[in-house]
């Protein structure tokens, strides 16, 4: 009974209506910013190395937020759902996830950009936010309920989508591939990530500056070796990517052929799994970015989804379609395990290494999600208790079946989006108006600099 309630529930939130309205807040964003989001990619990427060195108040560095935030959505959404979008949907899929990415960007903008401008200082003195703070602060008390809804869902969601679940996949790739217990996994994950949440945020962003990219580039260095070797067949993969996103994809081999309509769904739902864009789970790690300004903030945000999807799993789709995996029984995690094990030399100890530290680097990201959420609600009190709960469950997951928790995972992380879409509707006003000062203050600082070179 209660397993067909979150059937029930995961047919909404990530049914047709949801996911519209996902890509419906996208879009509506980025003609409110007038593409800026899009036309501004060069311009993140300065602010992104500038922001090795903050520049106001907060708890981190500007880099080190976005590394906070990509360790918690580079993970097996990039190697696992890429595969499922593909497998299900067709290699137009891909196309799709491109599209959901793009717009996508918009929607993290605007999440930071609110995030940096209502943030809090808390009872500890630590500069915190994220939606459950602007839905506070910006739409005012009588919406507070709102915002503890959305820190109801986030607090719970973070102990599926990134303890348990994370945690036992961790495990069983290391029994499956390197023969360790899942008690002896279980143990040392846990007290690694119990070691680095005894720092807070600052030592759990440390960690993800340096581990994030150098799992990312580890993952991509291994992709590009694949396609070199496969250079020939990347221009027709792509023309494949784009055929099939407005034709289907026809059967062949293990493959069932492809619907235009599921390409679609399949490219936007597995995008949007994977970067998080709408879900309200960044914008927690950028509000403790030492910032005083929420564009900059914002432009820097903004690149976590394009970094993600448009990087990442744009890699992980051209590999399984020049390997040819794509049309085979495997499906999931398998399919891009099947596609690295016969395109690349110990390719399946490569792939384990990456889910190991992909799914470690979730678990610190979330951790700390989590306890934004759980602090919102109950105040500073629930930290340490927090911190507990989250280690113990580390090691749960090492030793239970996951199947339901994995529906529950998926109803609340879908529930978190609907306070935090609602409240970026509402709010995008604010962020058109602090996008246009910004860069209308830039474009005036440039031109003064410019008239006194000149003189």
């Amino acid at each position: 009974m209660f397993e067909q309630m979150v059937d029930t529930v995961n047919g909404f939130v990530w049914g047709p209506v949801m996911l519209t309205l996902l890509l419906g807040t996208g879009i509506y964003l980025t003609i409110g910013l007038k593409g800026m989001t899009i036309s501004h990619i060069p311009y993140a990427f300065r602010q992104l190395f500038k922001g090795r060195e903050g520049s106001g108040e907060g708890e981190i560095t500007p880099f080190n937020a976005l590394m906070t935030s990509l360790s918690s959505t580079i993970g097996m959404g990039n190697i696992a759902g890429v595969a499922t979008a593909i497998g299900l949907g067709g290699p137009g899929a891909l196309f799709w996830m491109w599209c959901a990415a793009f717009v996508g960007m918009a929607t993290k903008y605007a999440e930071a950009v609110l995030a940096v401008n209502y943030r809090e200082t808390d009872e500890l003195g630590r500069k915190v936010g994220g939606p459950m703070y602007y839905i506070k602060n910006g739409l005012g008390k009588n919406w507070k309920w709102l915002g503890m809804a959305f820190a109801l869902f986030g607090s719970l969601a973070g102990f599926g989508l990134a303890n348990t679940v994370q945690s036992n996949a961790v495990s069983q790739v290391l029994e499956t591939n390197f023969a360790v217990p899942t008690l002896i996994s279980g143990l040392v994950m846990a007290a690694l990530v119990g070691i680095v949440l005894l720092g807070g945020i600052k030592r759990i962003a440390v960690v993800a500056g340096k581990l994030v990219p150098f799992m990312a580039l580890l993952y991509i260095s291994a992709t590009v070796l694949i396609l070199i070797s496969y250079a020939a067949d990347i221009p027709a993969a792509v023309v494949l990517v784009v055929d099939s996103a407005f034709n289907g994809a026809a059967a062949t081999g293990g493959f069932a052929g492809a619907t235009l309509m599921l390409a679609l769904r399949m490219g936007i739902a597995r995008g949007i799994f994977s970067n998080e864009a709408g879900l309200g789970s960044a914008p927690i790690a950028h509000a403790a970015a030492e910032t005083n300004s929420p564009v900059r903030q914002g432009t820097i945000a903004m690149l976590g989804t394009f970094i993600d999807t448009l990087i990442i799993c744009t890699m992980t789709g051209l590999v399984l379609i020049v390997t040819g995996v794509w049309s085979g029984e495997p499906q999931g995690a398998a399919m891009t395990l099947a596609a690295f094990s016969s395109a690349l030399p110990f390719g399946d100890i490569v792939l384990s290494i990456c889910v190991a530290l992909f799914a470690f680097t979730t678990m610190l990201g979330w951790s700390y999600y989590g306890e934004r959420c759980a602090e919102f609600l109950l105040g500073p009190k629930v930290i340490t208790p927090f911190r507990v709960l989250w280690v113990i469950g580390i090691f749960v997951g090492t030793q239970m079946s996951l199947e339901l928790v994995w529906k529950m995972t998926d109803a609340l992380n879908g529930l978190m989006a609907i306070p935090n879409l609602i409240a970026l509707i509402l709010l995008a006003p604010v962020v058109f108006k602090l996008t246009q000062e910004y860069f209308a203050d830039e474009n005036q600082s440039q031109l003064s600099d410019s008239q006194v070179s000149t003189s």
